[in-house]
């Protein structure tokens, strides 16, 4: 009986693992079936390397690399100012804590505050950035660029900061999963490295940290994910308008491009925008199979 119960239950998680494969190919599918007439009608280079983005005017111009741009850097900026804030944090509630019961109960309590990050709604996040960092940013433009004639000022919505509130949104998740990669280190390695004498912090960088690598990647990919697809709050910092992505102009990313115009458009417009959503979804995948292929290489040469 216990046999065919096993046979059973496998049977079941076969289909929910084909069920998300197929789940997969049928997304991607769809993707490049809505996606790809707007590359024929427009053309690949005016609209992958075009800077004018004018849907609606008489000649209509559907130049998204601004907006492709916007959205790299900006995801690009998070991760730096994010990962390593989240691998530190993660560091210090795993591995500097752990000796001293004063030092558990803190883990507990920051471990907390964490987890309550990661249930805070994008749009507050979004809310926040635009009631404390918007005005902050407006001070900080006006000290920058007060010999300025020529620059356009945003009141604080730009670049900057969807980058800080992109790197605020990412950190639970690379600290979670950061977290418990770095438990998952069997205890053994540290009592070796700290007998043959290294410090707790080298053994932390230069045995923990690398044996924990995988884990580590996997929190930073879906860091990534989180920054690539968020909309809402970028909508709200970021200013909205297609420019080049300066640290203080106003700018779209590739998911406030489609929050933004999806409601009104229509015909070529609306094709183009599915265009976007397939750029989107190719810069996505492409990040994940190049941290993939980073991952396994790093198991190889180990």
């Amino acid at each position: 009986m216990k046999h065919k119960s096993e046979k059973i239950a496998g049977f079941i998680i076969m289909i929910f693992g084909f069920a998300a494969v197929i789940s997969v190919i049928a997304i991607t599918i769809y993707m490049f079936i809505k996606g790809l007439p707007a590359l024929y009608e427009v053309g690949v280079f005016p609209l992958l390397f075009g800077k004018v983005w004018k849907p609606v005017a008489k000649e209509p111009s559907f130049g998204i690399s601004y907006i492709i741009l916007s959205s790299f850097f900006g995801t690009l900026g998070a991760v730096i100012i994010g990962v390593p804030v989240g691998l530190l944090t993660a560091v210090f509630l795993t591995e500097i804590t752990r000796d001293t019961k004063c030092g558990r109960n803190i883990s507990r309590i920051i471990s907390a505050a964490v987890e309550l990050l990661a249930a805070i709604p994008s749009v507050i996040y979004g809310l926040l950035g635009l009631m404390l960092l918007n005005p902050f940013m407006y001070k900080l433009e006006k000290i920058v660029f007060s010999n300025s004639s020529t620059h356009k000022f945003t009141g604080g919505a730009n670049m900057l900061s969807a980058i800080i509130v992109l790197a605020f949104m990412i950190l639970p998740t690379v600290i979670n999963v950061s977290s418990s990669a770095i438990r998952a280190v069997p205890d053994s390695l540290r009592s070796a490295s700290l007998a043959l004498g290294a410090s707790k912090l080298q053994t932390i960088f230069k045995v923990i940290i690398p044996a924990a690598q995988s884990g580590i990647m996997t929190g930073v990919v879906l860091g990534i994910g989180r920054a690539l697809g968020e909309a809402m709050a970028i909508n709200m910092v970021a200013g909205g308008a297609v420019n080049i992505p300066l640290p203080f102009n106003s700018v779209r990313f590739l998911t406030t491009q489609l929050v933004s115009e999806m409601s009104y458009s229509g015909g070529l417009h609306r094709q183009v925008l599915f265009t976007v959503g397939l750029v989107l979804y190719i810069f996505i995948m492409i990040i994940n199979l190049l941290l993939t292929l980073l991952k396994r290489k790093g198991k190889i040469e180990k």
